[in-house]
């Protein structure tokens, strides 16, 4: 019993410390990316010395070289947010003011245990699954995580005593509603193709092999799917081309009235949401830890080759090849994010009810005829 416990511990510590610093790497990967979209060097200023006893002049290089890169910035605002004065709102609920940012990161946060980072692992004859949560229907588990987390942005504008903060809220929660349900649909084809809930099973499912020699991905089962996922989990995360709810150039969003950590939790919580959305895309359509062609005993290719590879060695690259996919997700939507202009509120609801809903709907209905003709004719 305890040392189950302890399994599931040290799985959940490895979990939330990798996506803490999936996070706080974005915020130096969104001000490089930034720089780069804009001709500009970007963030290379944010440097502190030691003293002698701690290391003195090498530890001191050290920190001249990563602060040049802009690598020590994501802990200057650590340290700029935690030295802030914390406002209340003198019309505000306290309690539910303060109560909204931590609902938001939680929820976000909770969602990644019901995804597979890994292969599971064998030690001393005891099989550890890479997931904290093994749960028959992990896929609605976190689709039901993602719609509670509008709790946390609904509470943060009506709660402020601010009227542009209240309408913040509302925009926030309508935009989420409306793709929640696009995001959700445009599931069903992929789950009716691998016949499961299942997040580790719809992992596994996706290391077979179509016609001998393709892997049997989401994305390829799934191309409109995949599409439509990606653009309303996008529209989920309320970041541009999608960041109405906020509505930087008028200074006006939910979390106007927030200041100090509790307005940096909202930010940490849009970079935990665009890791979930990769992982998640990753997970679904593009094999998740699966490397082509890599069998629990090794590599077996189509053409007959067997390359044996040990335990450990199977393990660390379907690790790899999950943080691989994620990293390179969490990058393309950072391109996303400095290249499109956001939507009119017009639009944004446009695109979500009259383009990416029907088109979720048909995606379903030619996933259902092509399988049933295609057991009809087999």
């Amino acid at each position: 019993m305890w040392e189950e416990l302890l399994i599931k511990l040290a799985v959940s510590g490895a979990v939330l410390g990798g996506v803490l610093n999936l996070a706080g790497m974005q915020t130096w990967l969104e001000r490089k990316q930034s720089a780069l979209m804009q001709d500009r060097i970007g963030a290379n200023r944010a440097y502190f010395t030691v003293p002698w006893w701690l290391g003195g002049g090498p530890v001191n290089w050290v920190l001249r070289k990563l602060g040049g890169l802009g690598i020590l910035n994501a802990l200057a605002d650590v340290i700029k947010l935690l030295t802030k004065e914390d406002i209340i709102p003198a019309k505000g609920n306290r309690f539910l003011h303060t109560l909204a940012p931590f609902l938001s990161v939680f929820f976000a946060l909770l969602a990644f245990a019901a995804i597979p980072i890994g292969p599971p692992l064998i030690l001393g004859g005891r099989q550890i699954p890479l997931q904290v949560a093994d749960i028959n229907a992990g896929l609605l588990f976190i689709l039901a995580l993602a719609s509670i987390g509008v709790y946390g942005v609904i509470l943060a504008g009506l709660t402020s005593g601010n009227n542009l903060s209240t309408l913040g809220g509302l925009r926030a929660a309508s935009q989420m509603l409306a793709y929640e349900i696009a995001l959700g649909v445009s599931l069903i084809g992929l789950v009716v193709c691998y016949g499961t809930l299942d997040m580790g099973l719809l992992v596994e499912r996706q290391g077979e092999l179509l016609w001998g020699w393709l892997p049997r991905w989401g994305v390829l089962l799934q191309p409109v799917g995949c599409i439509v996922f990606m653009t309303a989990a996008l529209a989920e995360t309320k970041r541009v081309p999608f960041d109405l709810p906020e509505g930087e150039p008028e200074i006006i969003g939910y979390f106007t009235e927030y200041s100090g950590m509790k307005f940096g939790l909202f930010f940490l919580t849009d970079f935990v949401e665009v890791v979930l959305v990769a992982a998640l895309t990753t997970a679904l359509f593009f094999g998740g830890w699966q490397v082509p062609y890599l069998q629990p005993g090794g590599f077996v290719f189509p053409w007959g080759a067997v390359v044996p590879v040990p335990h450990l060695a199977y393990v660390g690259l379907g690790l790899l090849s999950f943080t691989v996919k994620v990293v390179a997700f969490i990058w393309f939507f950072m391109l996303i994010r400095w290249t499109l202009p956001r939507f009119r509120y017009d639009q944004l609801m446009h695109l979500g009810w009259k383009i990416l809903f029907p088109l979720s709907l048909l995606n379903i209905a030619v996933t259902s005829v092509v399988i049933v003709v295609g057991s009809a004719h087999p």
